[in-house]
């Protein structure tokens, strides 16, 4: 194996990167509802993440004003290397690694990169979304589906009815983690997959 890096070296003048630099999509906690003081301290440190917002309405001293908050308490992704993921830990005490079971085992969450991407895409609009647990979300009934034209021009995500709600929408998933639902799409601009 490393005689295989090292002839990779000598024919490109390039280094190899190792999965411990890799990019990668990390999914993570910020303990005690601190998504935002991470994602502050994370943008001082140059590293990449994303806090999935939503616009609520708050009312102080009786005047109502638009907030933007995090859609879901304690989540946010950090884009890095596992290297890079360790000096990170060493410095903050309130990022955790969200984690599955998995072959008897705690696995750390790592979101592909293209699942990430739809996902910022449709998170990160300023057009109401709604999030869903993954138990929320029947996707057996779906149809896979890529939207056509718009702000989410390329998303792919499911076509489903969800409950307690009269239009049927599109949903972008990471599995295990979050589903994230846009608004109702008129039909010529879907395309069954």
């Amino acid at each position: 194996m490393m005689e295989q890096k090292e002839k990779i070296l000598a024919e490109t003048n390039m280094p190899v990167a190792t999965a411990k630099e890799e990019l990668r999509w990390w999914a993570m906690s910020a303990v005690y509802n601190r998504s935002m003081k991470a994602k502050q301290m994370l943008d001082g440190w140059g590293v990449e993440n994303f806090v999935p917002m939503k616009t609520v309405m708050r009312t102080y001293a009786g005047r109502k004003t638009r907030q933007r908050i995090p859609a879901i308490s304690n989540l946010i992704f950090v884009r890095a290397s596992e290297v890079r993921m360790q000096e990170v830990k060493e410095r903050s005490r309130i990022l955790q690694y969200l984690c599955m079971r998995q072959d008897g085992r705690n696995r750390r969450i790592i979101v592909p990169d293209d699942d990430m991407a739809a996902f910022q895409r449709v998170a990160g609009a300023e057009e109401e979304v709604l999030y869903f647990r993954p138990e929320e979300i029947d996707f057996e009934r779906g149809d896979r589906v890529r939207i056509h034209g718009g702000d989410f021009d390329g998303v792919e995500g499911v076509f489903v009815k969800v409950q307690g709600k009269r239009n049927k929408m599109v949903v972008v998933t990471i599995p295990t983690l979050v589903s994230v639902a846009t608004l109702t799409f008129a039909p010529e601009l879907l395309e069954k997959i």
